[in-house]
């Protein structure tokens, strides 16, 4: 008998979100949980985005602009690029599954790297992609010269995050044109930049700028993490413009809500919201990385919105201890880090409970 779906899905381990705050007070009697597990904003969405999808909520019945057209421009007027090199997403993870299924076969490979982004791995699987994974090198970061003497013949992607989830380290501009330059023009690299607004290392760069100079490079960015739109689904990709011309043929019409496109706009004008997100997020990693290893936890050097920290014990007994206190946040023990939990940056007071609530658990 045939089976019901093919091997590839069959194996497939789904994508396991952090834990809601809901689903949390209601299953161990508890008020005022702190969710400091998926890297949300703390400070919450941008104000004039809400603003703006309560001016358009009338208009809901309809059919959304299919082509984003005043979010597209405003999105390329913001990081210096042409129109047509603008393709937006229901989220980043939309735009990961569309260059996986528009750009490769079942005969290619996808490269990737250990331990970092899960998502990669799953779209990958789900879609039937054969896919090799390189381990990180000391200090969990990306190794790149490995990486790019693992390409071969049948490598057609390539996926980078940088900054790194879950380990938020990250790698520079030199590290990242050496690769490039190692890389066949054939091969799509794909550099998912989701945290880049948190980067305040000079050494770092984004993609956009190398996009020109790399036919073959895909800048991937989000506005769940800077602007707070996590529960909105909002991303998108710089590319060249004939790479973004294919997607638009396999995307689904319609993919960004009318609430999406007015709040994408509306964000991009709330520099103050910005500003402030950057602000609370150098202070909360300053104080986790002046506070938890004075109870024995060893973190990365962090350049996202959220600290990957090793206290020398099973990571999912920490996280079942802390959820019964009301902390959420997030073992990884699933992809290789038996000992590491991911804890994202909150308001000063919820890092403050956090860290007081670690204290009574280690101590």
């Amino acid at each position: 008998m045939r089976p019901l779906v093919p091997t590839h899905v069959e194996t497939l381990k789904p994508y396991v979100p952090g834990k809601p705050i809901e689903e949390t007070e209601r299953e161990f009697g508890l008020k005022g949980v702190i969710k400091l597990a998926s890297n949300e904003n703390p400070l919450g969405p941008s104000p004039r985005a809400v603003e703006a999808m309560r001016n358009v909520s009338g208009a809901t019945h309809l059919y959304p602009d299919a082509t984003s057209f005043h979010l597209v421009r405003k999105l390329a007027a913001h990081v210096d690029v042409k129109p047509e090199q603008v393709v937006l997403g229901s989220g980043s993870n939309e735009l990961i599954e569309l260059l996986i299924r528009t750009f490769t076969t079942p005969e290619d490979e996808i490269l990737l790297c250990q331990g970092s982004f899960s998502a990669y791995r799953i779209s990958a699987q789900a879609h039937g992609r054969p896919f090799v994974e390189m381990p990180m090198r000391e200090g969990f970061l990306y190794d790149l010269e490995a990486m790019a003497k693992a390409i071969t013949p049948r490598t057609r992607m390539v996926f980078l995050a940088n900054p790194d989830n879950p380990t938020g380290t990250a790698f520079s501009r030199d590290a990242l044109t050496r690769f490039l330059a190692a890389v066949p023009p054939e091969v799509l690299v794909v550099h998912d930049e989701a945290y880049c607004e948190f980067v305040e290392w000079p050494e770092y760069t984004s993609a956009v700028p190398l996009v020109g100079q790399h036919p073959n490079l895909v800048a991937l960015r989000t506005f769940s993490k800077i602007h707070g739109l996590a529960g909105v689904r909002l991303g998108y990709g710089i590319m060249d413009a004939r790479l973004a011309a294919y997607l638009h043929r396999t995307r689904m019409p319609f993919n960004l809500t009318v609430l999406a496109q007015a709040a994408g706009l509306a964000a991009l004008e709330d520099t103050e919201h910005v500003r402030r997100t950057r602000e609370v997020n150098r202070a909360g990693l300053d104080y986790f990385a002046a506070e938890l290893p004075m109870l024995g936890g060893t973190l990365t050097h962090s350049h996202a919105n959220f600290v990957f920290v090793d206290f020398g014990r099973p990571a999912v007994a920490l996280y079942e201890q802390l959820l019964r206190k009301g902390i959420i946040v997030r073992p990884f023990a699933g992809q290789g880090f038996p000992n590491h939990v991911r804890i994202s940056v909150g308001t000063p007071a919820e890092n403050a409970r956090c860290v007081q609530v670690l204290k009574e658990i280690l101590t």
